[in-house]
C-alpha cells in the first residue's frame, strides 16, 4: 500500500497511489476505483485535479522520467572524465535492477500499452529523446567522430539491459551493459 501521511495533498496520494499500481500491473489493467481506492480519496479528487485517468498516467510518467533524470545525472555530475560520464548512465541504471520492486522500464511497460500519439506515447518519446539526447551530448563531450551514431549504439545497450534485467531477473545484466558499453567507446574513442 502506498505510504500517506495525515498532510499529504490528495494530489500527492494520487499520484504515488498510482505510481505504485501502474508500475506493478500496468497503465490499462488498473481501473482508476483501485487509484482512488488507495490513494485515499474522493472520485472528485481525481478529476478535479487530474482531468483524467490519462493525464494522471501522464503525470506518473513524467514522475518517472525526473526520478531516472535525476538519478542519471547524479551519476553523471559525479564522474571525471568524458568516458566515466558516458558509462554512468549505465551504472545508475544498474543500481535501480537490484532493487527488489524492479519491473523493467515504466515507458516500455507503458508503451506497450499505449495507441500511436497518446499521451502514453507522448511521455514514452519524451524519455527516449532526453536519453538518447543525454548520450549525444556525452559523446560529444568524450570527442566521438560521429555522437550520434554513438549514442544510438548505447541507447540500444542501455534498452537491452532494462528488457535483460527484467526477463531474466538478472541484476547482473547491469555489469554486463556497462562492458559492453565499454567495448563500444574503446572502439569509438580510440
Amino acid at each position: 500500500m502506498a505510504r500517506t501521511t495525515a498532510r499529504s495533498s490528495a494530489r500527492e496520494r494520487l499520484l504515488a497511489a498510482a505510481d505504485e499500481l501502474f508500475y506493478d500491473e500496468g497503465i490499462r489493467s488498473v481501473g482508476i476505483d483501485r487509484v482512488i481506492e488507495r490513494a485515499g480519496v474522493a472520485k472528485a479528487s481525481l478529476y478535479n485535479t487530474f482531468g483524467s485517468k490519462d493525464k494522471l498516467i501522464h503525470a506518473y510518467l513524467k514522475g518517472r522520467h525526473e526520478k531516472v533524470a535525476a538519478r542519471i545525472s547524479a551519476a553523471v555530475a559525479a564522474a571525471e572524465t568524458p568516458r566515466e560520464r558516458l558509462l554512468a548512465v549505465f551504472d545508475a541504471q544498474a543500481a535501480s535492477y537490484a532493487d527488489s520492486g524492479f519491473r523493467g522500464c515504466p515507458f516500455v511497460r507503458a508503451s506497450a500499452e499505449a495507441r500511436p500519439g497518446d499521451t502514453v506515447d507522448q511521455a514514452t518519446s519524451d524519455y527516449r529523446a532526453w536519453v538518447r539526447d543525454l548520450f549525444t551530448e556525452l559523446a560529444e563531450q568524450a570527442g566521438a567522430s560521429d555522437p550520434a551514431a554513438l549514442a544510438r549504439a548505447l541507447h540500444m545497450v542501455y534498452d537491452g539491459a532494462v528488457v535483460s534485467a527484467r526477463s531474466d531477473h538478472d541484476p547482473g545484466t547491469g555489469a554486463v551493459a556497462r562492458a559492453a558499453a565499454g567495448v563500444l567507446l574503446d572502439a569509438t574513442l580510440g
